[in-house]
């Protein structure tokens, strides 16, 4: 009878089963768990995803730093004497001899300063369009955000837009051209806005790419013609209204005209225009996002 009493003293102690207690998949020490579903073709970057990848992100981009300057003589200095020997070449032949209009500002500084937001924009273009193709192998076997490829090519010539400063440094120290006030702080964002407009475009052209490479052959094309249609070789304020308001629809032409503002204290942009040039940015990230998105699931098929 004591037996018997001590296991029913037991069963009572023990307290009843209950739906089992949930577990936080954040925590650490959890697994993660990921379900796949049809990919949505609303645009969209699923942010926890990109976050979760993030190592993976920095990874990429270090490759491609690294690679870019690996076995050269020269190394990274070359993300100084690109700027400064293309600076040379718009200062010789535009401000020299078709005598462009400056605003006010010495040519070298006017340009020097259009040159460098141009540079890694035409960079980013060029990284974030091949960046699928170039990427082949990990887009065909592994699983991984694959809007990461864009994003790390247009974070890469960061590092380059960084190491040239100092040309811009130097030239605003000998024509003692300095930004005047609390403008400067802006100047991120100007950099923020072509970051913007490169993603979306490459986002458009790098899905465009997976199936069509014609991609690689045009953007060599275009790319000489940017600086000439987003005001680094002149100042944009100083041409007639009607073509100020098309230039205007070139998101580059309100980078360009709102980091020099900041930077070097130059004419400050047009509020209406510059807001044009911000609306056409994300209209483009917009639609580029939205296109590789619905071609996402193809790409390793496809490529």
């Amino acid at each position: 009878m004591s037996q018997a009493r001590t296991t029913l003293d037991e069963r009572a102690a023990t307290p009843p089963a209950g739906p089992p207690t949930p577990v936080d998949e954040t925590a650490p020490g959890s697994s993660r768990v990921t379900v796949i579903r049809p990919a949505t073709r609303w645009p969209h970057l699923d942010v926890p995803e990109l976050w979760h990848y993030r190592e993976l992100l920095w990874t990429l981009v270090w490759r491609d730093v690294v690679v870019r300057y690996k076995q050269t003589f020269l190394g990274i200095a070359w993300a100084i004497l690109v700027p400064a020997f293309t600076a040379l070449v718009y200062i010789v032949i535009f401000g020299k001899f078709a005598d462009f209009p400056d605003g006010g500002l010495h040519y070298a500084v006017l340009v020097v300063g259009g040159v460098l937001p141009m540079q890694y924009f035409a960079s980013s273009l060029t990284g974030s369009s091949m960046s699928l193709a170039n990427n082949l192998q990990l887009v065909t076997k592994v699983y991984f955000p694959r809007a990461l490829l864009p994003l790390a090519a247009v974070i890469v010539p960061m590092v380059d837009l960084v190491v040239g400063l100092p040309v811009l440094v130097t030239v605003m120290w000998i024509y003692e051209s300095f930004p005047q006030g609390w403008e400067v702080l802006l100047a991120p964002a100007f950099l923020a806005l072509a970051l913007v407009a490169a993603l979306g475009a490459g986002f458009f052209l790098s899905a465009l790419n997976v199936r069509y490479r014609d991609v690689r052959y045009v953007i060599p094309v275009l790319l000489p013609v940017l600086p000439l249609v987003s005001g680094v070789i002149y100042e944009v304020s100083e041409l007639p209204t009607k073509w100020q308001w098309v230039l205007s629809l070139n998101p580059m032409t309100t980078v360009v005209s709102g980091w020099r503002w900041a930077v070097v204290d130059a004419v400050p942009p047009d509020p209406a225009q510059a807001a044009v040039g911000v609306a056409v940015a994300l209209a483009m990230f917009l639609v580029g996002l939205t296109v590789f998105r619905a071609t996402e699931p193809k790409f390793a098929d496809t490529i």
